[in-house]
């Protein structure tokens, strides 16, 4: 999961340049490996870097190794995804759901524009 050709993997040393001053919508999913939900809503989130490729940035941040900005942005549960867009959170959604894919487009949705 972690060696994705489809999303960008993000640290704290890279986060500013990557997310915080990217232009557009980047959705960022906060996770761990010894997390299980993380483990269950990885492959959406893969479909959905395939699937708006050129059209929203996905970036995933390991918490474990990346704690400073998981302490930024007060991840207190995971997987947690936040939504930036200009270099503020505009959006975000906790937990794993059944529905987490309809739930995300419809998140990205609304932010694109």
């Amino acid at each position: 999961m972690a060696n994705s050709t489809t999303t960008l993997q993000v640290t704290d040393e890279t986060f500013t340049a990557e997310v915080e001053q990217a232009g557009g919508l980047t959705l960022v999913d906060f996770w761990a490996t010894w997390c299980g939900p993380c483990q269950m809503i990885a492959p959406v989130v893969e479909q959905l870097a395939t699937e708006y490729a050129g059209k929203v940035r996905i970036a995933k941040l390991d918490t474990d190794i990346n704690q400073r900005t998981a302490v930024k942005y007060n991840v207190r549960s995971i997987p947690m995804i936040l939504f930036f867009k200009g270099g503020k959170v505009v959006d975000q959604f906790v937990g794993a759901d059944p529905r987490i894919k309809s739930i995300l487009v419809d998140k990205i949705q609304k932010h694109l524009n």
